[in-house]
């Protein structure tokens, strides 16, 4: 049987991660393809309801272990082994992030499995899947299969869309055996600074802000304008190793992956490391002084001039259309 298990991520309060989500409707998907199930393995106190909840995200069974702690990869690897070996399970899907990049790298050690990270695309081909990944600094696109299973997908962030089908999953409770390993670590406290609470991830309007900004106190001109579109503030490696805005905020090659609806960015040259962080944007706009600046050769829009005035200019016209 060539099904599919996806790990469902969960915050504190029960809430399932986008990300995660969009991985069980693709995972449906590609089961339906290949004539197989999609399956979701969830760890920690979740609620029966919860649980079932997420068959409306087109997955039929829910493996609860209700005693393996949220948060720390190598518990999570001993349940998704041992759920993926009891039940003959052909791949693993991961929605992305950097708990799944930890957990799907583990898995793969564990099982002897091939895995491939920053998928942006799967599609069943001839019975077993095969997945796109961009190569090259994103300028090329390779296709990977899996000779042999179990095969570990760990997709990039955003690279999958949560579509609800309705209905309710099967819960079936795992109890996991833990290996010696996997209790070394304690999970003292979850969570990370985000600069304001926000998610970047899974903001849909993000401005950016880069070294064009001058000094750390200007990037009150870049909350002010995120605040009044309703987004959120996200900054260049440069300006993070600054020490100009939180590191949890950083776009990039060693930052995060981040796909809105509208990236604005702000004094950002849009060198490649940062460009492979945000070129999936659905809208980008760029206002920068260097009309040379790489980041005009793949914007949307561009505009060539001094932030410092259009920024300022640019808030008031949208509050002022929003009535205050």
């Amino acid at each position: 049987m060539a099904g599919i298990l996806v790990y469902a991520l969960h915050d504190d309060e029960g809430n399932f991660n986008k990300n995660s989500l969009g991985a069980l409707s693709e995972a449906a998907k590609l089961a339906g393809e290949l004539g197989s199930e999609a399956s979701a393995i969830i760890v920690g106190d979740v609620s029966d309801d919860a649980a079932k909840g997420l068959g409306a995200y087109g997955v039929k069974k829910v493996y609860r272990a209700k005693d393996v702690p949220e948060g720390l990869a190598q518990p999570i690897v001993d349940a998704m082994a041992k759920v993926m070996t009891d039940n003959d399970i052909s791949y693993a899907l991961f929605g992305g992030g950097l708990l799944g990049f930890e957990i799907g790298a583990g898995l793969t050690a564990r099982l002897n499995a091939g895995v491939t990270m920053e998928v942006t695309a799967v599609r069943a081909e001839d019975g077993r899947l095969v997945v796109e990944r961009p190569i090259l600094q994103d300028s090329q696109i390779a296709d990977v299969g899996y000779v042999a299973e179990p095969g570990i997908i760990i997709g990039r962030l955003n690279a999958f869309d949560e579509n609800e089908t309705g209905g309710e999953a099967e819960v079936e409770d795992v109890a996991v055996e833990l290996s010696e390993w996997s209790s070394k670590a304690k999970l003292v406290k979850r969570g990370e600074q985000r600069g304001e609470d926000v998610n970047i991830e899974d903001a849909e309007i993000l401005v950016g802000g880069g070294r064009g900004l001058g000094q750390a106190e200007n990037f009150k001109m870049a909350e002010e304008l995120a605040s009044s579109m309703g987004g959120a503030v996200a900054a260049t490696r440069a300006v993070v190793d600054a020490g100009w805005y939180p590191y949890a905020a950083q776009i990039g090659q060693t930052g995060k992956t981040v796909a809105p609806k509208l990236y604005l960015a702000a004094g950002i040259s849009g060198a490649i490391q940062h460009k492979v962080g945000m070129q999936n944007s659905e809208n980008i706009l760029a206002i920068n002084k260097d009309q040379n600046a790489p980041i005009f050769e793949f914007c949307d829009l561009g505009v060539v001039g001094d932030l410092h005035k259009i920024v300022p200019k640019l808030t008031d016209a949208i509050k002022a259309k929003k009535g205050g």
